[in-house]
């Protein structure tokens, strides 16, 4: 048997096991997917027990939370038919209410072709979330470095509607960079059709990233290493202290803090 020496993905310990990234159960198992077989070439890196066997909760967690969100592609839908169900049988009955969508509300989506289709929306757990995409980011980074990231992950989630405008408007311009970098970035992946993800090049040490499940679900991120110098990200600094700022990417603009209050509120700090 290979023994593994080196040091887990996420902390000091000793990497005793491997530990998927993303997590194995998101990917298809054959018997759901007519025989296809969406496990082959998935990254692993070393961890130690608490990362690894003692985080299955999350896993499944992570795969209930995000299998089934609108605008994933067709595995992402065979999954939530498939495993997701199969997994909330054997979860108590109010798993999906009190753990996964707090105040969910259920409804209907009508697509073009006239089909409808039942959907719940409410308040995800922003946090555990945050969390599990936390692992996956720091797996990656292992596997492309060979060594385990030290310092913060910043994350945005692409697949949470934003109340707050300038929240959704920054989502949107943080999309809009990737779009436009795609054309130089690769897209890493080896079953592009259940996960795939793309790192930046280092700026001021600061890596960004983009994470996609099932196609649709987005999450986007940045790398901050430990003894990285502020301001390491001036234009969101400039937007967070309440200035009125314009972006402007290929045609588009984005605008932050416009609205009246937000103005007197900077002008008289």
């Amino acid at each position: 048997m290979e023994q593994i020496n080196k040091t887990c993905y996420m902390c000091d310990a000793e990497g005793i096991s491997r530990e998927h990234v993303p997590p194995l159960c998101l990917f298809p198992e054959a018997k759901d997917v007519k025989g296809l077989n969406f496990r082959k070439d998935l990254i692993t890196v070393p961890s130690c027990e608490l990362h690894n066997s003692k985080k299955s909760h999350d896993d499944e967690f992570l795969m209930v939370s995000i299998a089934g969100i609108i605008g994933n592609n067709q595995l992402g839908y065979l999954q939530t038919i498939s495993k997701v169900n199969r997994a909330l049988k054997r979860k108590s009955i109010d798993f999906l209410g009190k753990v996964v969508l707090k105040n969910q509300k259920a409804t209907s989506i009508r697509t073009n072709e006239g089909y409808e289709f039942p959907v719940l929306y409410g308040n995800p757990d922003h946090n555990r979330l945050l969390n599990c995409f936390e692992h996956i980011v720091k797996g990656l980074y292992m596997f492309e470095h060979g060594h385990r990231f030290h310092g913060r992950v910043k994350m945005l989630l692409g697949f949470v509607y934003h109340s707050k405008k300038d929240d959704q408007t920054f989502l949107e311009l943080i999309r809009r960079q990737f779009d436009l970098e795609d054309l130089r970035l690769e897209i890493k992946g080896n079953n592009p059709g259940i996960f795939t993800y793309q790192f930046c090049l280092p700026d001021n040490g600061v890596i960004a990233f983009k994470l996609v499940f099932y196609g649709g679900t987005e999450v986007f991120g940045a790398l901050i290493p430990e003894g990285t110098k502020k301001p390491y990200d001036l234009a969101h600094q400039i937007m967070s202290n309440g200035m009125p700022v314009t972006f402007t990417l290929g045609k588009e603009e984005f605008q932050f803090n416009q609205n009246e209050d937000s103005i007197n509120n900077f002008y008289n700090q």
